[in-house]
């Protein structure tokens, strides 16, 4: 049974004439190029731990199949603003699981992506622990209902946003929650 103890957040920009290429710089950037990247879905495992990024790489040999939660998003439109975002949210039980949740598009700002993503992971963990809310107030209000409730400790956003290069080359975004043994 593999659960992941570390976790570390990323983000990168990769631009070139092929769209898969535009992908690959963006790891690159990102600094994961070099680890077999595996999506995986929402959960913030219990006991994990929040490290920075080059403690996370230190744990992590080339090639290494890699578990993230993971959002791109690509466009060859020049001028067309692209966003990815990851979302978290930590309960405030001990042993208890959190979430993660990712959000791609396009017209955002990094901010404005980086906080519906936020949004949708504390939205996930508020309907597990049965916190009661709106889902049409807005989400500094049902931020403060999950706080008050005392069931959710943090959420928080990791987001890229860029606007798609000119000439025809593919642009492309990611954010990454990345996952280590």
């Amino acid at each position: 049974m593999y659960v992941p103890r570390y976790l570390f957040f990323t983000k990168g920009i990769g631009i070139d004439k092929e769209k898969l290429s535009s992908f690959e710089l963006a790891l690159r950037s990102a600094r994961i190029a070099h680890l077999n990247i595996v999506s995986v879905s929402s959960i913030f495992p219990p006991e994990c731990r929040i490290i920075d990024i080059d403690e996370g790489l230190d744990r992590l040999q080339a090639g290494e199949i890699t578990h993230c939660v993971i959002a791109k998003e690509q466009s060859n439109e020049p001028g067309r603003r692209l966003v990815a975002a990851v979302g978290l949210a930590l309960p405030a039980e001990k042993g208890h699981y959190g979430y993660l949740s990712e959000h791609h598009g396009f017209g955002q700002t990094e901010t404005e992506a980086g906080e519906y993503a936020e949004d949708l992971a504390a939205s996930m963990l508020a309907h597990t622990l049965g916190i009661d809310f709106d889902p049409d107030e807005d989400y500094d209000e049902r931020r403060e209902v999950y706080h008050m409730s005392g069931k959710i400790v943090d959420s928080d956003h990791f987001a890229q946003a860029t606007l798609g290069s000119e000439g025809g080359l593919w642009t492309t975004v990611i954010a990454a929650a990345v996952f280590v043994k």
